[in-house]
């Protein structure tokens, strides 16, 4: 398929801009554009209440965002990890695509502020949402949620904590997962596969700024074989919960997020895998701009709570 109409137009506008290289920039420039991206998700949308806290972790408190859709009732929790490239991204850049799952899937959403590289690497931000998931499996009760009813969500790299937080809890004998929402995961440190070189330019996240991401939180990406570094060099992805993977036909990432949600399938984990067509990565949390990216989340957030209320 060719992009979707309002892809190219935003594509169109984005260019219009300048020539814009991550790897060019040091982490607190690049910082600083992605948070101007936030305006691409829309207005915010309504919750019964949104509150920061902080939860505690081995190297000081992480601080979470907790959405509640309404204030009746023990609902099922999402704990989100938002995308970045483990080196930039927040809170505010997700806030409205975590407003947006918890009204979808009618859950608790506690959004995580994980450290971030390359002052914090590998494994910093994996250690951090780790943390924020048993904080939340133990007082689930405050934050009004079901600790028997949880689920992880994320999206780009924060696919990939969302993967490893699965495989940490099911190493580490916890807490309980009852389903992971991986949108367009990364899960390969190689940058090898066909839709990297298909798709290394032009289409929003390219090749080289994977590549300057990979540096910023491991070093040397080609030694990031452990499969809390990348998911996909797993010996084993036997007894992790089940999968929703979403991918984008024009996004870089979509190779290895279609290959791990085929890994997982064979080692007996249910999978539901949506590839988004004329889509590129990011299309989510560009929501204001792109009504795609409403309709993945809705969905998305659907069937995410549909699982997470019938375990």
């Amino acid at each position: 398929m060719a992009l979707a109409p309002s892809v190219q137009s935003l594509l169109d506008d984005i260019a219009a801009g300048g020539d814009v290289r991550l790897e060019d920039m040091s982490a607190a420039e690049a910082r600083e554009a992605f948070a101007g991206m936030a305006l691409l998700d829309g207005e915010p949308v309504e919750m019964a209440s949104v509150h920061d806290r902080s939860v505690p972790s081995s190297q000081g408190d992480v601080r979470v965002r907790v959405y509640r859709p309404r204030e009746d009732g023990d609902l099922p929790v999402i704990v989100y990890f938002h995308g970045g490239g483990w080196v930039i991204g927040g809170l505010d850049t997700h806030d409205n695509t975590c407003r947006r799952l918890a009204l979808a899937a009618e859950c608790v959403v506690v959004s995580v502020d994980y450290r971030l590289a390359p002052e914090n690497p590998y494994p910093a931000a994996p250690e951090d949402c780790y943390a924020a998931l048993s904080w939340v499996s133990g007082n689930a009760a405050t934050i009004g949620a079901s600790a028997d009813r949880i689920g992880l969500a994320a999206d780009s790299a924060g696919g990939n904590l969302a993967a490893v937080v699965s495989m940490m809890a099911r190493d580490r004998g916890g807490p309980s997962v009852s389903a992971q929402l991986l949108i367009y995961p990364v899960t390969d440190s190689s940058c090898a596969t066909g839709s990297m070189a298909e798709n290394a330019e032009g289409y929003f996240l390219t090749r080289a700024a994977m590549e300057w991401f990979w540096a910023n939180y491991v070093g040397d990406r080609t030694r990031a074989r452990s499969p809390y570094q990348s998911p996909l060099a797993a010996d084993s992805l036997e007894g992790l919960p089940p999968a929703l993977v979403i991918t984008a036909e024009f996004d870089p990432l979509r190779d290895e997020g279609e290959a791990y949600a085929r890994r997982l399938q064979e080692a007996g984990v249910a999978v539901q895998m949506r590839r988004y067509d004329g889509m590129i990565h990011g299309f989510i949390s560009m929501a204001g701009a792109l009504p795609e990216g409403v309709e993945a989340v809705r969905d998305a957030g659907a069937a995410l709570g549909a699982i997470l209320k019938a375990s």
